[in-house]
């Protein structure tokens, strides 16, 4: 599978995952799903992402991450799978908070993100434990723990 990801840093990149990692992360969250795939990863301090929850989920606080799916206009097909947003200061939080290591966390929020921009959610139960299962098992052929076990 051909892989673009087009990475953006409003934040300094001291402490942050490579390119290359995002890349590996994000294949695995494609795993079957096309040939060619483009996606936008910009990691963001806490001011944009709080900005960007409360403009596009009505929620005043800051997330971890956001996705934004592409819906192509009528046309030829698009190789644009949509854009995450990631709150840096969140993950590096979060990941301590629950004891987890940075870089798990990292891959976590990738995985998730790349599912939500694949049309999964877990707005309901039993759709949180189909997505929640996919990510632990992608988690997993990356060499990540459970993230939902502390």
């Amino acid at each position: 599978m051909r892989l673009t990801v087009n990475l953006q840093y409003t934040v300094a990149r001291k402490n942050l995952p490579a390119k290359s990692s995002l890349q590996r992360w994000a294949r695995a969250a494609l795993k079957g799903h096309r040939r060619a795939v483009s996606l936008g990863v910009r990691i963001v301090g806490a001011k944009e992402a709080a900005a960007l929850n409360a403009r596009f989920r009505r929620k005043k606080y800051p997330t971890n991450v956001l996705a934004f799916p592409y819906e192509a206009p009528p046309g030829p097909a698009s190789d644009t799978l949509g854009d995450l947003v990631i709150c840096a200061p969140l993950v590096r939080r979060e990941a301590s908070q629950q004891n987890k290591p940075l870089r798990a966390h990292w891959a976590h929020m990738v995985v998730h993100g790349i599912l939500h921009l694949r049309g999964f959610d877990h707005q309901q139960a039993r759709d949180a434990a189909i997505m929640e299962k996919m990510e632990i098992r992608l988690l997993k052929e990356l060499g990540f723990a459970n993230p939902y076990i502390s």
